[in-house]
């Protein structure tokens, strides 16, 4: 199971972070992020969330920040799923899971990497509401 994916399928989170804890016997604490789908944002009903990326680019930003976050914190291993597909309400939509020796060092690259996903990574969603459909994030 590659540490980075971009799928259509939902995931699971046990078999994530199971994935993560066979790296090493030196991972003491793993922090985890997941992202789901709401029904309501910005005032708005929201009926379903749709996500698309640019292919390849996608995927080459997700390696690249994982590539950084091991480099710039005092992590062993981290793993990154995003999906694109449409997604209601309740439905999983991106799981960071991330392992150190350390609890403090998990929990600032989880945070770190869900932040930089969000600015650099080109996957976009579009929201539909009562009002029609909207797109909702800009990336590069």
């Amino acid at each position: 199971m590659d540490s980075i994916r971009i799928q259509q399928d939902d995931f699971s989170i046990e078999a994530e972070v199971d994935a993560l804890r066979e790296k090493s016997k030196r991972i003491g604490g793993i922090a985890t992020f997941l992202g789901c789908a709401r029904d309501f944002s910005e005032g708005r009903n929201v009926f379903s969330i749709e996500f698309e990326q640019y292919a390849g680019m996608a995927e080459k930003a997700l390696f690249a920040l994982r590539d950084e976050a091991l480099v710039r914190f005092d992590i062993i291993e981290a793993r990154i799923i995003h999906r694109v597909t449409t997604v209601h309400a309740g439905d999983q939509i991106v799981l960071i899971v991330v392992g150190a020796e350390h609890r403090k060092a998990a929990f600032e690259a989880c945070e770190w990497l869900i932040d930089e996903l969000k600015k650099r990574v080109p996957i976009w969603k579009k929201e539909t509401t009562p009002d029609g459909e909207s797109w909702v994030t800009e990336h590069p």
